[in-house]
């Protein structure tokens, strides 16, 4: 009985549609076939050794083929790893597709959605503030609200003072991604995390993610979720294809546009990666790219000039000597043609990539979550 039978089987049984499961690995090819050395990927993981304190795991993907994976023991390919704040990214993804089934607008007032919760007496700034000025970070705050264990973190939020007018002021800010969370939430009755399941983790293969939750149930939204290297790298791919994965539109190339360009200035240092703008929780890069990022160094970097993506988890201080790494071994290492075939320089990577150890005598960072004691 062939596969596709025995699903169709199966799914006539359980009630649901016929469909068979979307591949769960993403294709594997040689560096040198899609135009990279695997002499300059080796030298980028060796200088990343060197000048990074410490790498957990990278993938490497150029034209859509995974060129180069590596995990530091302990960390493994089927192990998950908490995203901190590249949790923002997918969080506003769940925003994207529920605006494009209609559930919400960018432009609504974000009171709109918590008149229970709003203040007695809301300011003006605050009435102003719309979903658009949660997604850049510009919602009118001088600091970050602060969650507790014990109160509903909608309404800490909205009693926050809003001394800037909303859009104008970028101010770093995860619980105003948080509040994204909540919206798509109150729109469409489910968990971000139960929300993207349907239409973004079960499309891309990524099985099993986890999301941490405020005491209200509603997912963290900025921060908490969990998923695999490879589940990172289908996500960059699924934004590098315009949102397009397997012949089907899965996020509107609109919304992945709006997203992944400058909506909002947050600095003018050219040689710093977080000064080059910020668009729906991605961030700008230096050489044409974006992010999606987290704390002590989760990346999800994608080029489009060179059709490349890039993975990395990691648990180091220095996120900029880490995307530093990036710009100065694997940019200059993308050719636009297949490379001569070299076997030797092949088996050097793999074999370096396979001994990849976190040092014994690293200490482990640690983050004070919002909300948490």
């Amino acid at each position: 009985m062939s596969r596709f039978l025995v699903v169709a089987v199966l799914s006539f049984l359980s009630g649901l549609p016929c469909a068979v499961a979307a591949d769960v690995r993403l294709p594997r090819s040689s560096p040198e076939s899609q135009g990279v050395s695997s002499k300059a990927i080796r030298e980028f993981v060796e200088t990343a050794n060197q000048k990074i304190d410490t790498l957990h795991s990278f993938m490497l993907l150029r034209h859509g083929q995974v060129i180069a994976e590596g995990w530091w023991k302990p960390e493994a390919g089927d192990k998950p790893h908490v995203l901190h704040s590249l949790s923002k990214s997918f969080c506003s993804t769940a925003v994207g597709l529920a605006v494009a089934e209609g559930k919400l607008s960018i432009d609504d007032p974000v009171l709109k959605f918590f008149p229970d919760d709003a203040p007695e007496k809301p300011s003006d700034k605050l009435n102003q503030m719309r979903v658009r000025d949660l997604l850049t970070m510009s919602t009118g705050h001088e600091t970050e609200p602060k969650f507790t264990a014990d109160d509903s973190w909608v309404k800490i939020f909205l009693a926050h003072p809003v001394p800037h007018k909303p859009g104008a002021h970028f101010q770093y800010n995860s619980p105003a991604t948080y509040m994204q969370s909540a919206i798509v939430q109150k729109v469409t009755g489910q968990t971000v995390l139960e929300f993207l399941k349907p239409r973004l983790f079960d499309p891309l293969g990524i099985e099993n993610p986890t999301w941490m939750s405020s005491p209200q149930g509603i997912s963290t939204g900025g921060w908490g979720l969990m998923v695999r290297t490879e589940d990172i790298a289908k996500f960059g791919q699924l934004y590098l294809q315009k949102g397009k994965w397997n012949g089907k539109q899965l996020v509107p190339v609109s919304w992945v546009e709006q997203a992944t360009s400058k909506q909002i200035s947050n600095g003018s240092d050219p040689a710093r990666d977080w000064d080059q703008g910020y668009g729906f929780q991605f961030w700008r890069c230096r050489h044409g790219a974006y992010r999606g990022d987290g704390a002590f160094g989760q990346f999800c970097i994608v080029l489009p000039e060179q059709d490349a993506v890039i993975a990395i988890t990691a648990d180091t201080k220095d996120m900029q000597a880490e995307l530093n790494v990036v710009w100065d071994k694997l940019l200059p290492a993308f050719h636009t043609a297949a490379l001569p075939v070299n076997a030797d320089e092949e088996g050097h990577l793999k074999a370096m990539l396979a001994k990849l150890t976190v040092p014994e005598n690293h200490v482990p960072n640690t983050l004070k979550l919002p909300g948490t004691r």
